[in-house]
C-alpha cells in the first residue's frame, strides 16, 4: 500500500481527494497546513483557520483516517508574505497563490510528508497529471483539469518534475458538482461549504486591508488619460530587429502627469494594480475609470475611461531569464528559437493565441490579440493543447 498525505484544508475539494484515494486503496494520512496566526494584522473577528481546521478533522474522522496540523507559519511569512509585501511596495502586483504551491505545499510541506514516510502528496486541485517517454526518460506532465469552469492548472505553474512526480491530483477528472455530490453521499461536513475567497492564507482578508497593515498610507494624485492621447498613436520605427520591435511592444508606457487631468486622490500607489476599477471613488465619468499605470516613486495613479481604453492593451509581454520556468524541461528553448502556444496571464483568463521568442536576456510571449491589463509581477503561463509546459514572472 502507498502512502499518501492529503493537505486538508477543511474545504470540500481536499475531502473528497481524500476520500477517493481511500477508494483506490491507498494509506491516507491528512495534514492541515495552518500558515498564518499573526493576531497583528487580522482584519475580521472570524478565525477561519480554526474553522477551517475542525472541519478537517471532522472529515478525517468520518474517513477514519490519520489527522494533524502542521504549522508553517514562519515559513509563510518569510517565503510569501514577505515578498508580497516587497513586491507591492516596488509597484508590482504578485500571486500568492502560485507562490504557495511552489513554495509551501510543493516544498515545505511535501518535505514534512515525504518525512513521514509518504510515497505522494496530494491537494485538491482540478488539474491533471499524467507521464509521458522522452529518450527513454520518463516525463510528467500538468494536465488542465477535466471541469473548464474550475480548471486550477495555472496556480501550479510553477512546479517541477520533481515535485510533480510525488504529487496526486485526485479531482482533476471530475467538475465541481460531481465532487460535492460525492461528498453528500459521503454525509461529508464540507459538502456544502463554500469556496475560500481572499488570500490564500488568512481567508476572510480582504487584500487592500491586509497591505495598509504593512505599507503606510501615502496621499497622491490620480490622473486621467484621454484616448486620443497622441502617447497612443506612436508607431514602430522601420529598420527594428524582431527583439527591439518585441521589446517596444512589451514596454509600459511611462505617462507624466501632464499627459493628462487630476480627478481625483489616492491613499498610496502601492494599493493599487493595473486593470482595477474599484476603490478609485471618481465619480461623474461616463464610463468606469481603469487604472492603466501606477507610479511608486512620484505616488501617482493613472486612469482611462472605459474598459477599451488603449492604455489598458499591450501586444507583448517579457520575462527575464532568470525568470522564465519550463515544468517540461525538454521542451526549452534555445537562443533565437519560437514556439507557438495558448498562453493566459491571469488565472480563468481563456487560453490566447500567442507565439514565444527565446533570446539570451529572457523570453518575450508575442499575443495575436492585445491583451488587457499586462501586469508586472503576476504569472503567464504557456500550454500546448491541454498540458501546462511552462510559465514565468512578467517583468
Amino acid at each position: 500500500m502507498k502512502r499518501v498525505v492529503v493537505g486538508l484544508s477543511g474545504g470540500v475539494d481536499s475531502s473528497v481527494a481524500a476520500y477517493l484515494l481511500q477508494q483506490q486503496g491507498y494509506e491516507v494520512i491528512g495534514l492541515f497546513m495552518k500558515n498564518w496566526h499573526d493576531d497583528s494584522v487580522t482584519i475580521s473577528n472570524e478565525c477561519p483557520w480554526l474553522e477551517d481546521s475542525n472541519d478537517a478533522l471532522l472529515v478525517a474522522e468520518k474517513l477514519g483516517i490519520p489527522f494533524q496540523t502542521v504549522d508553517l507559519s514562519e515559513q509563510y511569512k518569510e517565503k510569501i508574505v514577505d515578498y508580497m509585501f516587497n513586491e507591492y511596495e516596488k509597484g508590482r502586483t504578485p500571486n500568492p497563490d502560485v507562490l504557495c504551491n511552489r513554495e509551501i505545499k510543493f516544498d515545505v510541506f511535501m518535505k514534512i510528508a515525504l518525512s513521514l514516510g509518504a510515497d505522494y502528496v496530494a491537494t485538491g486541485h482540478y488539474c491533471r497529471k499524467s507521464e509521458t517517454e522522452v529518450n527513454g526518460e520518463k516525463v510528467y506532465q500538468l494536465l488542465s483539469g477535466v471541469d473548464n469552469n474550475k480548471d486550477q492548472s495555472y496556480f501550479l505553474c510553477q512546479l517541477s518534475q520533481e515535485q510533480l512526480a510525488k504529487s496526486l491530483f485526485p479531482i482533476g477528472e471530475l467538475t465541481k458538482p460531481q465532487v460535492r455530490e460525492i461528498a453528500a453521499e459521503m454525509e461529508l461536513v464540507t459538502a456544502e461549504k463554500k469556496d475560500s475567497q481572499g488570500l490564500c492564507f488568512i481567508g476572510k482578508v480582504r487584500l487592500p486591508e491586509f497591505l495598509q497593515q504593512k505599507l503606510q498610507p501615502k496621499a497622491g494624485v490620480i490622473v486621467q488619460i484621454d484616448k486620443d492621447n497622441s502617447v497612443y498613436n506612436i508607431g514602430i520605427p522601420k529598420g527594428l530587429t524582431d527583439e527591439e520591435i518585441l521589446s517596444l511592444e512589451a514596454s509600459p508606457i511611462e505617462y507624466t502627469p501632464e499627459m493628462g487631468k487630476m480627478v481625483g486622490r489616492h491613499q498610496g500607489a502601492h494599493y493599487f494594480t493595473i486593470g482595477q476599477r474599484k476603490g478609485l471613488n471618481v465619480g461623474g465619468t461616463v464610463e468606469p475609470l481603469f487604472v492603466i499605470a501606477t507610479d511608486v516613486e512620484s505616488n501617482v495613479i493613472y486612469t482611462g475611461m472605459g474598459s477599451h481604453h488603449p492604455g489598458l492593451f499591450r501586444k507583448a509581454l517579457f520575462v527575464e531569464q532568470s525568470e522564465v520556468h519550463w515544468i517540461r524541461e525538454d521542451m526549452t528553448l534555445n537562443d533565437g528559437e519560437i514556439m507557438k502556444v495558448k498562453a493566459r496571464i491571469r488565472y480563468r483568463q481563456p487560453l490566447q493565441d500567442a507565439t514565444l521568442h527565446q533570446f539570451e536576456s529572457g523570453l518575450y510571449v508575442s499575443f495575436e490579440e492585445p491583451q488587457s491589463a499586462i501586469t508586472e509581477g503576476q504569472f503567464v503561463a504557456w500550454y500546448l493543447d491541454d498540458e501546462l509546459i511552462g510559465s514565468g514572472v512578467i517583468s
